[in-house]
C-alpha cells in the first residue's frame, strides 16, 4: 500500500521552497501547500541523488524518519506541481533518467540553469491552462533541445492543444588562430520554439513553420507535428489543417508506426477518420499492425473496407 508523502522544505519569500519528497510512489503529485505555507518553489536537486540539505522535515502521522524514501533519481517516473509553484531551481530535476512527464501550472515564471540535465526520457510538458493564455512553456521548452511535446489541459485534465518540438543543436566551432567562435543552431526545433509572443504561444506560427520543416526534418517528426495539430485543432485555420491532412495521407506508415508500437488504438482512429486514406493504404497500416501483433488496430483499419450489399431474394427466384 502507497504511504503518503513527506517533505523536507524551508521556508522562502511568500511560502514554502520544497528540498526533497519522500515516498513509495514515482509519480508524485505535490500539494499547493506545505507546513501551512504555500508552496512556491521546487530547490536546487530536489528529485536528484544529491546530499539532503538541512530543512524542515514534515511527516504523516505514525511514521518516522527510518521509514523514508526519497522520491528522486531514476525512480521518478513523472511529478505534478500546483499552481501555486513558480520557481523551479536549478538541476531540480538532474539525472532524472526515468522521468518522462512534468504538469505543472501556468504560473512558473522563473527557472535555474541544468534544469533537465540527463533527463533522456522526459518526452511530455503539461501545462493546465488555457492555449491562448500567458505561460512559462517558452522558458520550460528552451531547457530542453530533445524532442518533447507540449500539452495544455483543461480544469478536467483533457488535453486541449497538443504541440510537438523536434531537438535542435547548438554548435560552437572556434577558428583556432583567430580565437573566434561560430555559433549555429541545426533543426527546425529552436525555430518552432520561437513562436510565442509575451509568453503566449503563437499557433499560426507554429503552423506556418511546418513548411520549411519539410525541408530539414524527418516524416516522423514531421507526422507527429501533423498528428498533435489535427487531434487538438485549436486555433487551427482550414488551410493549416489541409496541409497536415494531406502530408498525413502521403505518410501514413511513418504516422502510424509508432502509434501501433505504443498500442495507442485512439490515435490510430483518428488516423483512420482522416480523408484522403486509400484502401492500399488501409490494407498497410492492417498488415503492420498484424506484423507487430497488435489485433486491434489491424481489426480497426480492415474493418474500413465497404460491405457488399446482401443479397435479397423474391418468390419468383426459387
Amino acid at each position: 500500500m502507497e504511504r503518503q508523502l513527506s517533505f523536507l522544505w524551508q521556508e522562502c519569500p511568500g511560502g514554502a521552497r520544497l528540498l526533497k519528497v519522500y515516498g513509495d510512489t514515482p509519480c508524485p503529485a505535490l500539494p499547493e501547500r506545505i507546513g501551512g505555507l504555500p508552496l512556491r518553489e521546487i530547490g536546487p536537486y530536489c528529485f536528484a541523488e544529491k546530499p539532503v540539505p538541512a530543512g524542515t522535515l514534515t511527516l504523516p502521522a505514525g511514521m518516522d524518519a527510518a521509514q523514508l524514501h526519497a522520491v528522486c533519481g531514476n525512480f521518478v517516473e513523472s511529478v505534478t506541481l500546483p499552481d501555486s509553484v513558480h520557481l523551479l531551481d536549478s538541476a531540480a530535476f538532474y539525472n532524472c533518467r526515468s522521468l518522462h512527464r512534468v504538469e505543472l501550472g501556468a504560473g512558473i515564471d522563473a527557472l535555474g540553469s541544468d534544469l533537465f540535465t540527463n533527463c533522456r526520457a522526459l518526452a511530455c510538458l503539461a501545462v493546465r491552462a488555457e492555449p491562448d493564455a500567458p505561460t512559462g512553456l517558452r522558458k520550460l521548452l528552451g531547457c530542453v533541445s530533445a524532442d518533447v511535446t507540449a500539452e495544455f489541459l483543461d480544469g478536467s485534465g483533457r488535453v486541449t492543444a497538443q504541440l510537438f518540438y523536434p531537438e535542435y543543436f547548438e554548435l560552437l566551432d572556434e577558428n583556432t588562430p583567430a580565437h573566434i567562435f561560430n555559433h549555429s543552431i541545426e533543426g527546425e526545433g529552436y525555430r518552432y520554439r520561437q513562436c510565442f509572443s509575451g509568453g503566449v504561444l503563437q499557433f499560426g506560427e507554429y503552423d506556418a513553420a511546418f513548411a520549411q520543416a519539410c525541408v530539414g526534418e524527418p516524416a516522423d517528426k514531421l507526422c507527429r507535428i501533423a498528428l498533435g495539430r489535427l487531434r487538438y485543432p485549436f486555433a487551427l485555420d482550414a488551410a493549416a489543417r489541409g496541409v497536415y491532412t494531406a502530408y498525413l495521407a502521403v505518410h501514413l506508415s511513418d504516422a502510424c508506426r509508432p502509434l501501433i508500437a505504443a498500442r495507442d488504438l485512439e490515435a490510430l482512429r483518428f488516423v483512420r477518420s482522416l480523408d484522403g486514406l486509400s484502401p492500399c493504404d488501409l490494407a498497410a497500416v492492417a498488415q503492420a499492425c498484424g506484423a507487430a501483433g497488435f489485433g486491434p488496430g489491424a481489426a480497426l483499419f480492415l474493418g474500413g473496407r465497404r460491405a457488399t450489399a446482401k443479397k435479397s431474394y423474391t418468390f419468383d427466384d426459387l
